[in-house]
Formats: structure tokens, C-alpha cells, sequence
């Protein structure tokens, strides 16, 4: 016997159709990469959304087709989100900070059609162009091409209509090892995870928000920004470039309510609000990602009065895995108590489930002591079950994926990530965690940046050491760091060295390439 309730699919359209008639007058801000200004709204996002589906038509591309991007944060951007889903075709964001190799071979193995583009993209394009020959349209968001394609079009007409388990957009993997894959998203699973993602435990959007999301559109499906906000019905602050200056002057400006990016982010406007004496007065919510907070940074978010949410999740989780709320007791801690809290990754929503199995043997499920670290598994309608075009499943029967990363699960369900499991230090049979030592170390006010790292040891298997980069006009010395370290981490996870540099590898998601320095310090 079937239900008797409306069947309404979970497809992107009907978002986009929300925020315009909802919330038409909600302002999209775009401040673009050569320092002008555009405003529109969710209103004019669908016309235009709705005249690029038109044109795609008119292009000839066919349902399930891939329309690519090489573009940074801005109107076109955000439209393309909606035109390409809303016409039944894919929508594959490209990182353009991936290495040109793996560019031609992500652009090759997902078939692109069409490729939009920023200007400063452009000579990175003409390099492409011999090596990718499925494309059959190049056409420039910023300088006058995109435009014209959506003049010649009307901003009449109907979405294409499909079943919600229809791919819609495709995002790859950063490629530390290997080729890139692919992570193909439904409607229904980007649809649940907007859903979810408007609770107040985890991006609290409602439609007095105002967010400036400095996490790239182009990475890990932009942490679900494009549909949440827009079901939320909230404003929306884009920069195509994110010079410190830049983003302050404009969250000040346009009163923005929560800001999500990566921890370098926050530091490089710290740094910047130091230096000119400024604040951000109206910010509430700061959304932080993509690798761990220290906890110096929660500290200072906190006592601006900010609500911070340390979120953990990757491309594969669409990507909110977990997401750092307060606990029902939160009011009767301590500040310290409270960062304690913050400095975790958090809990699972509704519709996610995480677990931890033991390094040695994945067999062997772990118990949620707050003190066993094992291999981080999860699974849910947002988590990937196979990648594109791959032969076989990145999943079991029981379909636990493995995240690669390193985990402690507390009694009540909060995760602790230690590490990456590439990453983790085996000193003398017993494990390091080297996300711990970096925070630690960074604590430290004369350090910018620190990575951990485990070398060859001839006893013990593996030591750590510390890759370090000082603050500016900073003249700190190793055994200073050592020092300062002594009584933060057991004795036997002090590194063996201090290396200083003037600046650390990062990797095209912005995180530290921690494949580099094993490199370049294998010998110590």
C-alpha cells in the first residue's frame, strides 16, 4: 500500500524557486576580482538561473551532461549553481589550485561539455585547451561573454523534471595520492543536507543572516552554502579575492552575521584587525573548517562574543559530517570548560552516523570512551557510496566509508580528531597525534604556523618534528619551543627537532602538504 501524501521530489529547483518568491529581495553582493561592485537578489538569481538553463538548450547539451567551472566566488558563480541543476545537467566546480595535470585529467574524465571561467583564469585556460577535447564551449564569466549569453535568452520557461536521485553536481578530491575522484551528489542528498544544515547546531541560518562564505565555491561543494542560504532565504556576500582587508571592510560594511572558512582565513584577519585597530562588530556565527582550529583562535572568536561552530566533514560528506553545538549543560561551564568543548569537532546531525574502528584492525569497532583513537568510518544520505565511474563501491555491505582520518568519539557522541591516518606518528608502538603537537605549538605567540611530522627512527620507528614558521620580526629559537611545549604534551611527544622555514607547502584545498615535508625532511 502506498502513502497518501503529495509526491513532491527532492530536486534543486524547487530551492531557488523558494528563495525568489519567499525572499526575492534578499541582496546577493558581489565584489569582484578587479574591485567592483554588483548587487542582485534570489529573485534576480532565478531569472538568471532560468536563462542560462535556456541557453544551455540552446547549446544543444543533452540531460546528465557536464558543465564545468574555473571560477571564484561571485554572482555568475552562484548562478551557475542553479542554471546547470535546473536544466537536468551536472555541475563540476573545479579547484583551480590542483596542479595542471590534474586539471586536464579531472576535466578529461568528467567529460566536460562547456567550461565558464574567471579572466584570471585565463591563461591557465589556453594551457588546457589542447589536453581537453570534450570541450565545446569556452565562455568567460567576467568579461562580458556570460552576459551576453543570458541576454540573447528570456527568463521564461520550466525546469527540466527528473527523479531526485539524478546526479547534479560533481566535485573531486584533492589528488594527495593518485588520481582525483569524483564525488557525484543527487538532488536528494544536496536537498537533505540544506535541510539539515539550517539547524541552529550546526550553520543557523535564517532570514536575517548575512553570510560571507570565504570556503571557495569550488570546494567541497561549498560546505552546501549555495542551497542553504538560499532556503534560508539569507543574504549573501561574495569576494572573488580574499585579501584580509578585503573580506573586513566588507563584513563591516554589509553587517555580516556569520563568516565560514578555514582557520587560515581567521588567522590572516586577525592579523589584519591587530594591525588597523578594527573589529567585527555585528558578526555572530563563525562557521570553521577544513582542518583544526587552535584553540588561541577559538578563544579570541569567543570572547568577541561569537558563536563558534567547528565543523568537521570532507568532499565525499557533501560535506557536514559533524558540527561543534552546545551541549545541554552548557551554561553551567566555565569559559575554559567551554572552549574545551569548542575545540572538538563536534556531533553528528540527524542522518549521520560515525564510528571508530581500531588502526590495526578495521574488523574491531571502538568503544565512545573519550579516549580510544581509532580510524574514523561514517556513513548517511549525504556520504558517498561510489566514486564516479569507478567499478566498485568505496563501501561495504553495511556501508561505513573510511574518511582517513583519525578520531576519539566521547561517551555523549562529540568527536576529537587526532589526526589524519597518513599522518599519525607511531613512536615506540604508541601513537602521536600530530594535529595535537600543531596546536600546541601554535599556541606559542611567537609562531605562525607549525606542522608535525614523523620521520625514520632506527629505535623507535618513527620520532616527530616540528616544521616551523615565526611571527613576524620573531627571532624564537627551538629549544625556546621545546620548552614552551614541555608541559603541554606527554614527554615522549616532544619532537626530537625544531625546523624553522619561511613558509610551509599548502595543497590545492589550502591545507598543509604534509606529503612535502616528509619529503623534504626524510633524511632528518
Amino acid at each position: 500500500m502506498l502513502g497518501q501524501m503529495q509526491d513532491w521530489k527532492l530536486r534543486l529547483h524547487h530551492v531557488i524557486d523558494h528563495a525568489a518568491h519567499e525572499h526575492g529581495s534578499r541582496e546577493i553582493v558581489s565584489r569582484w576580482a578587479d574591485g567592483h561592485e554588483t548587487r542582485s537578489d534570489w529573485t534576480g538569481v532565478r531569472h538568471d538561473a532560468m536563462r542560462l538553463r535556456n541557453a544551455l538548450a540552446r547549446l544543444g547539451l543533452a540531460l546528465g551532461d557536464r558543465v564545468a567551472t574555473l571560477a571564484m566566488n561571485h554572482l555568475h558563480h552562484l548562478t551557475s549553481f542553479y542554471g546547470v541543476t535546473g536544466a537536468g545537467l551536472i555541475l563540476h566546480t573545479i579547484n583551480p589550485r590542483l596542479f595542471e595535470d590534474q586539471l586536464a585529467y579531472i576535466v578529461n574524465h568528467a567529460e566536460d561539455r562547456v567550461l565558464f571561467y574567471d579572466t584570471m583564469f585565463a591563461s591557465l585556460v589556453e594551457k588546457l585547451r589542447p589536453a581537453c577535447p570534450t570541450i565545446e564551449h569556452y565562455i568567460c564569466y567576467d568579461n562580458g561573454e556570460f552576459d551576453a549569453l543570458l541576454d540573447a535568452e528570456s527568463g521564461d520557461g520550466e525546469w527540466a523534471d527528473g527523479d531526485e536521485n539524478d546526479p547534479c553536481h560533481l566535485c573531486y578530491t584533492s589528488g594527495t595520492t593518485g588520481h582525483p575522484k569524483g564525488v557525484l551528489y543527487t538532488h536528494r542528498s544536496n536537498m537533505l543536507h540544506a535541510l539539515s544544515a539550517l539547524q541552529p547546531s550546526l550553520l543557523a541560518l535564517e532570514p536575517r543572516s548575512t553570510l560571507l562564505p570565504v570556503v571557495p565555491l569550488f570546494h567541497a561543494a561549498a560546505w552546501g552554502l549555495p542551497w542553504s542560504c538560499a532556503a534560508a532565504g539569507a543574504k549573501m556576500v561574495y569576494s572573488a579575492v580574499n585579501e584580509p582587508a578585503v573580506i573586513c571592510e566588507l563584513m563591516q560594511r554589509e553587517r555580516v552575521t556569520h563568516l565560514a572558512g578555514v582557520p587560515t582565513v581567521w588567522l590572516g584577519m586577525f592579523q589584519h584587525l591587530d594591525e588597523s585597530g578594527t573589529d567585527l562588530p555585528h558578526l555572530e556565527e563563525a562557521v570553521v573548517g577544513g582542518s583544526a582550529m587552535p584553540r588561541v583562535m577559538i578563544e579570541r572568536l569567543m570572547k568577541a562574543g561569537v558563536r563558534v561552530k567547528h565543523a568537521w566533514g570532507m568532499t565525499e560528506t557533501s560535506p557536514i559530517g559533524t558540527c561543534g553545538c552546545e551541549p545541554a549543560n552548557w551554561d553551567d561551564l566555565s569559559f575554559e570548560e567551554q572552549v574545551d568543548v569548542k575545540v572538538l569537532q563536534g556531533r553528528v546531525p540527524f542522518g549521520v552516523e560515525i564510528r571508530c574502528v581500531d588502526l590495526d584492525d578495521p574488523s574491531k569497532e571502538l568503544p565512545r570512551d573519550g579516549k580510544t583513537a581509532g580510524a574514523l568510518q561514517v556513513r548517511g544520505p549525504w556520504v558517498v557510496k561510489r566514486y564516479f565511474k569507478a567499478e566498485e563501491d568505496a563501501v561495504g555491505a553495511d556501508q561505513w566509508f573510511d574518511t582517513g582520518d583519525v578520531g576519539i568519539i566521547g561517551e555523549d557522541g562529540t568527536l576529537k580528531l587526532t589526526d589524519r591516518t597518513k599522518d599519525v606518528i607511531k613512536s615506540g608502538g604508541e601513537w602521536i597525534s600530530s594535529v595535537e603537537l600543531e596546536n600546541a605549538a601554535v599556541a606559542h605567540p611567537e609562531l605562525a604556523e607549525a606542522a608535525a611530522i614523523g620521520i625514520a627512527h632506527p629505535k623507535w620507528g618513527e620520532r616527530p618534528i616540528l616544521i616551523a614558521v615565526r611571527a613576524k620580526a620573531s627571532e624564537v629559537t627551538e629549544e625556546e619551543i621545546i620548552a614552551f611545549l614541555a608541559d603541554k604534551v606527554a614527554k615522549w611527544w616532544l619532537p626530537d627537532a625544531v625546523k624553522f622555514v619561511d613558509s610551509l607547502p599548502h595543497g590545492g584545498t589550502g591545507k598543509v602538504s604534509k606529503k612535502a615535508l616528509r619529503e623534504q625532511f626524510a633524511n632528518g
